[in-house]
């Protein structure tokens, strides 16, 4: 059965509290690392160390883009230590790293998350802010897409909130007027085949509106596309959002692995969902994707600790992996998002879930980011 609109509403419990269960704060080498899934040797430890990132600033990272100057912007979640705030870090040409602005809070839990991060043509920036995921009772349903201007000396001018009330936002996207955004769960949805399986989906909001009061059942208005998580071993939904060069949106069902093409009709509304690409070898789970000018997809294989790449001609390859570690040699340590920045692969080490299905074993600081040649 394809994953379509074929849900109808129940009360169950939400699916994303298992993701978030059993993260710990102990070197991974002192509990017994875990090695990298895959045969091929000749991947293991291809990355190296790119960036440490500050303790004072970062104990998660997360998203990644590049701005009109050409830095690389970093969302800070910071979900292994609440305390310190979520920010948005600007990463120059040297390696420089400064803190851009500390999100504006949520007034209802005093917090703030980024995650998902995108420009608009005339430099924008747009936010998702993941509430939710650190699975406190405030925080439910409190999740936020925002808006953020800047000022003539590019400081944070206005915060708009686009659409709040989400109850776990995650990637977006920006094309033509509308954010794209994924929702790695809904209010918990059933199957029509009575399996009980997680739903995730995309939403479309317009980049000028304000104030969207989000339900996460399927009659919001801005809910673009519904998928069920089959894998009943990973009952989590869409991850990682991008568009290839045709316009299809592309979305990462993570707990499947496997990523999805949606086709779009000339008004905009959807015309087909498609798989894009599968490979339960070569490519676990879905986290951030990102494509390059070549029409190369690159995806993080969170779970898997590794990377893979979906060349356009559709063929998915393992080109990194790495066994658990800490990421200090420049090991991939659960990377969350990929980007190409000045010519290599840059990944996110999002380092922050544990349990029997990850690779990660542990939460390390400081906090890392790994790089890598493109591969020819």
């Amino acid at each position: 059965m394809r994953k379509r609109n074929m849900w109808k509403t129940m009360a169950l419990g939400t699916a994303m509290v298992a993701m978030l269960a059993g993260v710990q704060t102990v070197s991974a080498k002192e509990t017994g690392a875990k090695p990298a899934e895959t045969d091929d040797e000749s991947i293991i430890n291809v990355t190296e160390l790119f960036l440490e990132l500050p303790e004072d600033m970062v104990n998660v990272p997360d998203s990644m883009t590049i701005d009109k100057e050409g830095n690389l912007i970093l969302t800070v979640p910071n979900f292994a230590d609440t305390s310190v705030p979520g920010c948005v870090l600007k990463i120059d040409q040297d390696k420089n790293i400064t803190k851009w602005f500390d999100v504006p809070v949520n007034e209802a839990t005093g917090r703030a998350n980024p995650m998902g991060v995108a420009f608009d043509d005339e430099w924008n920036m747009y936010l998702v802010d993941n509430q939710p995921w650190t699975g406190e009772e405030l925080t439910m349903n409190q999740g936020r897409l925002l808006k953020i201007t800047f000022d003539e000396n590019g400081e944070l001018a206005t915060c708009t909130e686009i659409a709040t009330g989400m109850e776990h936002p995650n990637g977006i996207r920006v094309r033509d007027g509308y954010v794209y955004m994924t929702m790695s769960s809904l209010t918990p949805i059933e199957a029509e085949d009575g399996s009980g399986h997680l739903v995730s989906g995309v939403y479309k909001f317009p980049c000028d509106a304000e104030g969207i009061q989000v339900t996460n059942t399927l009659e919001d208005e801005n809910l673009l596309q519904t998928f069920i998580t089959d894998n009943p071993d990973c009952q989590y939904g869409l991850d990682g959002i991008e568009f290839d060069q045709e316009g299809n949106l592309l979305v990462g069902d993570f707990g499947d692995g496997e990523v999805e093409k949606i086709s779009f009709n000339e008004d905009g509304s959807v015309k087909e969902v498609t798989s894009y690409a599968k490979d339960p070898e070569n490519l676990r789970t879905t986290d951030g994707m990102f494509m390059d000018e070549d029409g190369s997809l690159y995806i993080a294989d969170f779970s898997a600790n590794a990377v893979a790449r979906v060349t356009p001609d559709g063929k998915v390859t393992r080109i990194a992996a790495s066994p658990d570690s800490d990421g200090l040699d420049g090991e991939l340590d659960q990377p969350g998002e990929p980007i190409v920045w000045n010519g290599k692969l840059i990944l996110s080490c999002f380092d922050n879930v544990t349990d029997d299905s990850k690779v990660n074993t542990a939460h390390d600081m400081p906090a890392t980011m790994a790089m890598m040649d493109l591969p020819e």
